[in-house]
């Protein structure tokens, strides 16, 4: 099992419209994330977890008056340990999509990030098989973007590659190694494009938004049987969007509204 690096820190005082205080109350709940995509999950310079994705996470501990602890973990190793149950649920921005709810359950949607090419600028690649033939792209190990890459773009003639972290994909972008990368949009946006290192980099052509590979937004993932703490979260997350939680973490990341995101 992956060390779990952090815990946190939740006031057990009884707060107005909190969901089944009595079954969650003081109750540890073991959360999988992988802290590589900024501005969603990633760790400031003293490796304090921080994001939308974990603030979001926090807030619905909070309202079940949980002990939700952070176990660290590759993004391809996400189902996986969930299923072994080394965690509880993953609070890492994953994808609702039909493969992935063949082997688990998802909570409603929390965020929504259509999936987008990243391109040196002058570039004339576009998100098409045609255009990115005989090309390299990078995209994240287990990530629906690399589903589709395999399903649609590999057979094509494109040289998929996938790194187990969405850095490692940034960083050989950078360097020339890749002639593209593909991920989710908000990830990219907010955690590399509107950075210094991304600065030489865009966007190519609109957003991939097949709902065979890129669903109806991202979730919680969990297993199947824990039907309780699904509803539960559920519950939560109609309370903080309800109450304005939602929208204050939502301003202090972003400059638009995530949860309907284009």
């Amino acid at each position: 099992m992956k060390k779990i690096i952090t815990t946190v820190s939740l006031a057990l005082l009884a707060i107005s419209g909190s969901v089944n205080a009595a079954d969650w109350s003081g109750k540890e709940i073991k959360l999988g994330i992988d802290p590589t995509y900024p501005p969603l999950e990633f760790k400031t310079a003293d490796g304090k977890l921080t994001g939308f994705g974990v603030e979001i996470t926090e807030a619905l501990c909070a309202e079940l008056r949980a002990r939700c602890t952070w176990v660290e973990i590759s993004f391809d190793g996400m189902i996986p340990g969930l299923l072994a149950k080394k965690f509880d649920a993953i609070a890492s921005s994953m994808t609702i999509n039909q493969k992935r709810m063949e082997q688990i359950a998802f909570t409603n949607k929390i965020s929504n990030a259509p999936a987008r090419l990243v391109v040196k600028r002058g570039s004339d690649l576009l998100p098409t098989a045609e255009s990115l033939k005989g090309k390299r792209v990078g995209v994240a190990q287990g990530s629906s973007q690399e589903a589709y890459a395999l399903a649609v773009l590999r057979p094509a003639g494109v040289d998929v590659i996938a790194y187990k972290g969405q850095d490692q994909v940034y960083e050989d972008l950078i360097v020339g190694r890749l002639d593209a990368s593909l991920q989710a949009s908000i990830a990219a946006s907010d955690g590399f494009l509107n950075k210094p290192q991304g600065k030489d980099f865009m966007f190519a052509g609109p957003a991939l938004e097949d709902p065979k590979f890129f669903g109806l937004g991202d979730g919680i993932g969990l297993r199947k049987k824990d039907v309780a703490l699904r509803e539960d979260l559920n519950q939560a997350l109609a309370t903080i969007l309800a109450n304005g939680t939602y929208a204050r973490i939502n301003k202090k990341y972003f400059d638009f509204d995530v949860y309907g995101a284009k």
